[in-house]
């Protein structure tokens, strides 16, 4: 596989900027993958995953659970569906015609009401514990669901607000090879002409350096590599080695254009929305047919951006979550119809969470504060049983009367529509086996088709 790559073209390209990739944590990402087991790529694990994350915590009442005509429900109104008998807000009229292909869950509950603990744990399935660090769920599912033929890394973010909880975000005891590409959203043009675009740092050979300087330092470091690699024989070296050749493909491989939003048609490109977020999902969708096996996008500001918590509706709730929803429908639907239409929905599993919902009671800002109590998350695609609203909340909103769904079964849930063993472990920093999803969960069986 790698001897495509000459030491002195690999020094190279190495000394032409590589040397400074891991600011945007892709390098290590992309040896792993040349690592990865044989049986992540066996015809079961042809599966792929996007992540919708609302950071700061989304009003269910807002969005998939409104209690229109009760007090706690406030002046948020439901519409019907494309399922008779399921409504939602009337904050997301577009997600509400694919309401067929969406699982709404109604009845999520953790104990977590700590925007640091919460976002943590829904991205985990662990509460932290002690000196084992876990892995964020991308790192996670990207290892098990790696496309060895992709050029790409398995796990890309964009535009993530890692605030509340870096370590949220973070590859754990699974170790840096499997750290996400995080990907920033850049606006070009004036403010009556503005476009979102998407840039992965250090790609492009550095103008500082000339053929000399190259040269000479792809020298030095061919021979410090052949050396160290004689006197220190094993995978340590290996990996450095192969992580630069990884790069190199990186940099070669057309598998890059898909961060390049302009080829495609502009009237799709105005359905998702031209904001951070709508051209996030876009870029998801462009990643995922590239083989990338799991995409995470950030919504946290009315205006799409990544920058923010703006689900903490503490304040004026009723206004930021239409703000919000502005945003989000629009892409949600659109990306939901557009994978539809490529084919792609069957084997990839839309999510659409965030770390916690909002107090069913109305507070003195006409706000809403913290609730992990009765709330609701989103599935679609793969292997999910779709048009339907699982669970209930009672008539105020203040508790589960059905179909209580915890954080461990969600993980067990979603391990099982993308085809894999929620049981199976991987050894953490201090030797002990952790399993995909924590010990004694199982698959919500009404979730799955």
């Amino acid at each position: 596989m790698y001897n495509e790559f000459t030491r002195r073209q690999f020094a190279k390209y190495s000394a032409l900027g590589l040397l400074g990739a891991s600011a945007s944590g892709w390098m290590p990402a992309i040896a792993a993958q040349a690592a990865a087991a044989d049986e992540s790529a066996n015809g079961k694990r042809n599966r792929k995953c996007i992540l919708l994350w609302m950071s700061g915590g989304p009003s269910q009442m807002e969005t998939f659970d409104p209690k229109e005509g009760h007090e706690n429900g406030g002046p948020t109104k439901s519409i019907e569906t494309s399922v008779p008998g399921i409504r939602i807000s009337e904050n997301l009229p577009q997600v509400a015609k694919v309401m067929d292909r969406l699982a709404v869950v109604r009845s999520m509950s953790t104990k977590e009401g700590d925007h640091t603990r919460a976002t943590y744990f829904m991205h985990t399935g662990y509460l932290p514990q002690g000196p084992i660090r876990y892995p964020t769920v991308g790192s996670l599912l990207g290892k098990e669901l790696i496309d060895r033929s992709c050029d790409l890394p398995s796990f890309v973010s964009v535009n993530p607000f890692q605030a509340f909880s870096p370590a949220a975000y973070g590859p754990g005891f699974l170790g840096p090879s499997w750290s996400p590409l995080v990907v920033s959203s850049q606006m070009q043009g004036g403010p009556e002409n503005s476009a979102v675009s998407f840039e992965v740092s250090n790609l492009k050979a550095s103008s500082n350096i000339t053929s000399a300087q190259a040269d000479a330092r792809l020298q030095l470091l061919t021979s410090l590599e052949h050396d160290f690699l004689a006197n220190r024989p094993g995978g340590p070296g290996a990996s450095h080695v192969q992580t630069y050749q990884q790069a190199v493909k990186m940099m070669n491989s057309e598998a890059v254009g898909a961060f390049n939003l302009d080829s495609e048609d502009d009237t799709l490109r105005d359905a998702y929305g031209r904001n951070p977020f709508g051209q996030g999902c876009l870029l998801a969708r462009r990643l995922i047919e590239s083989g990338v096996s799991f995409v995470e996008v950030n919504l946290s500001s009315a205006d799409g951006a990544g920058g923010g918590a703006g689900w903490d509706t503490h304040q004026e709730n009723f206004d930021a979550v239409t703000g919000l929803c502005g945003a989000l429908d629009p892409a949600y639907a659109t990306l939901i119809n557009d994978l539809s239409q490529r084919g792609l929905l069957d084997n990839t599993l839309v999510i659409w969470m965030g770390e916690f919902g909002r107090t069913p009671k109305i507070n003195e800002n006409n706000g809403r504060d913290h609730w992990p109590k009765s709330w609701s998350t989103v599935l679609a695609g793969a292997g999910i049983k779709a048009g339907q609203a699982f669970g209930r909340t009672s008539a105020d909103g203040m508790e589960i009367d059905d179909s209580p769904v915890t954080v461990q079964s969600l993980m067990a849930t979603i391990c099982a529509a993308l085809n894999l063993n929620h049981q199976r472990t991987n050894l953490s920093n201090v030797g002990r086996p952790i399993p995909l999803s924590d010990h004694g969960s199982e698959p919500v069986a009404g979730l799955l088709s």
